[in-house]
């Protein structure tokens, strides 16, 4: 209300036709605000449903003995089509609305995922049972869509055409510059704990991604504005940093997607996409304000608000992927007690196999410093035969004595 009514005093204070262009630019400026979020929001809506599709159909063969069975179904084929159109659509988005709005509207695609989930779900729950179990997804769809609806509403109305003058203008900016020279000694840091001292701390790899996360965004946007631009008829194609931002869009997005590819042979899935989520947005919608000045102009009660938007998403996304149920994690490693007959063997009652706790498994890691007297040699009885001659009857049998240490 605050940003809206000194709007309208600015406005008063103009000329009429000063006034007037001043208004149109306006709207025109919230309909691009509109137009970049609605693609936004239908882009990230398609791509769970394209990825939901595509793990139905990876479900359904998974007893199939072609490993690519998959590529003969139409299922698989409208799920890579469906993706190919969203990912699209949020490509467009970032043309027509700032970088800081786009980014954090992802969590549209946590939202679908969650009641795609709960509707496809193929056990049967009564209605105390269900709600139970589901109303953190519920609460978390809530809290989502609250936040996204603050977020739209009080988004930055920063536009400006990205001409290959206003990128390089904005590349070469010292307050970019600065940005760049402490992002990438944090990158160096945490790629150098990550590889050297084996630091495989979740936070850390996600640190990672969205660092280059970051730059990912930033040169998308600087490429979707530059090719809607030359699609209007002001070619933009012709300068050589469009082909630089280009080139480092494909650099960042391809690293980012190893490093994601490390954290999910880790970590739970809907633990990185928490985390990975509010990090992500809180590092691309920084990296959007210092390079695009998305912020430059706007009054402290619409920051405030979208800041609180971005807290409220952040809160929905982690209720709803908490909820979510973990995989049990498969034991590379052969339980004695699972095996029959393996784990008492008796020769006249006498156990030759140590009975060992429950919870002792081959391969597993345990202190066994308190068990020695369990690893002590085991002497098999030989019962010796008459032969007539007692000089038969000399060194009795022994059998082979193992140290704990072989």
């Amino acid at each position: 209300m605050d940003g809206a009514h000194s709007t309208a005093l600015q406005l008063q204070q103009l000329p009429p036709t000063s006034s007037a262009s001043a208004l149109s630019e306006t709207s025109f400026s919230y309909k691009e605000n509109l137009i970049g979020a609605l693609l936004a929001i239908f882009g990230h809506l398609v791509v769970s449903i394209a990825l939901n599709l595509q793990k139905y159909c990876h479900i359904r063969l998974a007893g199939s003995k072609d490993p690519r069975a998959y590529f003969k179904t139409k299922t698989w084929w409208l799920g890579l089509f469906l993706m190919l159109l969203g990912e699209l659509g949020v490509f467009a988005s970032y043309a027509f609305a700032p970088l800081s709005l786009i980014v954090p509207l992802s969590a549209v695609s946590v939202i679908a995922s969650a009641i795609i989930g709960i509707i496809f779900i193929k056990e049967k729950w009564k209605p105390k049972d269900f709600l139970r179990r589901y109303v953190l997804s519920f609460v978390g769809c809530g809290l989502a869509v609250v936040g996204t609806y603050l977020l739209v509403t009080f988004a930055p109305n920063s536009h400006e055409k990205m001409t290959g003058e206003n990128v390089t203008k904005h590349l070469v900016s010292w307050p970019f510059l600065l940005y760049m020279l402490v992002e990438i000694i944090l990158f160096c840091l945490l790629l150098y704990f990550y590889k050297e001292k084996n630091a495989n701390n979740i936070v850390v790899i996600l640190l990672l991604v969205a660092l280059l996360g970051s730059m990912t965004v930033v040169t998308v946007k600087a490429v979707a504005g530059m090719l809607v631009l030359s699609i209007q008829g002001n070619l933009q194609l012709d300068y050589p940093i469009f082909y630089v931002m280009f080139v480092c869009m494909v650099a960042t997005a391809v690293y980012q997607a190893a490093f994601l590819s490390q954290a999910s042979q880790m970590y739970d899935s809907s633990l990185i996409a928490s985390v990975g989520y509010i990090l992500s947005t809180t590092i691309a919608i920084t990296a959007g304000a210092i390079f695009y000045l998305d912020f430059i102009g706007e009054d402290v009660l619409h920051i405030c608000m979208f800041a609180l938007g971005c807290l409220i998403a952040f809160l929905g996304v982690f209720l709803i992927t908490r909820n979510r149920k973990k995989a049990i994690p498969f034991e590379p490693y052969i339980s004695m007690d699972a095996m029959p007959g393996m784990q008492n063997m008796h020769d006249k009652g006498m156990t030759v196999q140590p009975d060992l706790k429950a919870s002792f498994s081959y391969g597993a890691l345990e202190n066994n410093d308190n068990i020695s007297e369990i690893y002590a040699p085991a002497t098999l009885p030989v019962m010796q035969e008459e032969h007539g001659s007692r000089s038969a009857s000399g060194v009795p049998y022994r059998v082979l004595e193992h140290t704990k240490k072989e």
